[in-house]
């Protein structure tokens, strides 16, 4: 039997050659296998606290959402009234174009108007209406100066628009059909029967036929028979057929050919001596309104 000593000494031998081992077998696994010790712990620690953090993500997460979503709101406002604001300057620049290609159209179909008889004309910008609807009048922006008299026919490219009934050195009065003062002798083209058209304050004018032998139909065009302004200027169309009866004035509406409403640019015929030269005695021209051009503001 071997002495306790020395069979304390071979056992402690024996375990610290074992351990020696194991630390030796540890350190090669890390070493080969990229996975020791170490990666152990830290893949448990992430299974044991794997539960917590989703725990923690599912109350957190709707909370800093909730926060990211009121900021991106405050930007998203701003970002919105910024788009209405450049929209609406984007329509107004579109009115503005759109309103200068009506012009350029109508200035285009003015200086393109050849009237009756290669009359001269002088063309000029509608720049005031009367003070109320009752006034049947328009203020143009050439008067004396540009060899306007009194009487002169006014047209536009559809057709007859009044006459100057008072002018001033740089601007005149135009008088429209549609006041009753106002008589234009015409001609049925349809027929060749005339007439006499007079404004009736508002709408269609009325045409009166003192001698018709014949009808007339709907839609017939009505010029001016050379009396009291240049011939073959289109005044309107027949708004309805009437007939004719013995001893009595055939009498119907007509639809002016010109739109009084949308009025912009005109032209004077010039190049006529009107017979009807003299003025009413209620429309001498004394304070014409004052012009303001629109798009400078300037007077």
């Amino acid at each position: 039997m071997l002495p306790t000593g020395r069979r304390f000494d071979r056992v402690t031998a024996l375990f610290l050659s074992l351990l020696a081992a194991g630390f030796v077998i540890a350190t090669f696994d890390v070493r080969t296998t990229e996975s020791g010790v170490a990666e152990t712990l830290r893949g448990g620690t992430q299974s044991l606290l794997a539960p917590m953090q989703r725990g923690a993500d599912l109350v957190i997460s709707p909370v800093v959402g909730f926060f990211e979503g009121v900021s991106n709101l405050a930007g998203l406002r701003e970002q919105n009234d910024r788009l209405e604001s450049q929209v609406r300057e984007l329509e107004l620049k579109l009115r503005q174009t759109e309103a200068l290609e009506r012009q350029v159209e109508e200035l285009e179909a003015i200086n393109g108007l050849t009237p009756p008889l290669e009359l001269a004309t002088v063309s000029a910008r509608v720049y005031s209406s009367g003070a109320s609807s009752y006034d049947h009048v328009r203020y143009i922006l050439k008067g004396s100066d540009d060899g306007i008299v009194i009487g002169q026919a006014v047209v536009d490219e559809s057709g007859l628009i009044g006459r100057v009934d008072a002018i001033t050195a740089t601007t005149a009065r135009v008088r429209l059909l549609t006041d009753p003062v106002v008589a234009v002798g015409v001609r049925v083209q349809e027929t060749n029967e005339t007439g006499v058209v007079t404004g009736i304050g508002a709408g269609t004018l009325r045409l009166d036929m003192f001698d018709a032998t014949t009808a007339v139909t709907e839609g017939s065009v009505v010029i001016t028979d050379g009396s009291r302004f240049p011939p073959g200027i289109v005044v309107g169309y027949v708004a309805r057929s009437a007939d004719a009866q013995v001893d009595f004035v055939l009498r119907t509406d007509v639809e002016p050919a010109a739109r009084f409403s949308q009025l912009d640019y005109v032209k004077v015929v010039v190049g006529w001596s009107p017979l009807d030269a003299e003025v009413e005695p209620d429309s001498p021209l004394i304070s014409p309104p004052e012009f303001v051009d629109p798009t400078s503001g300037q007077r």
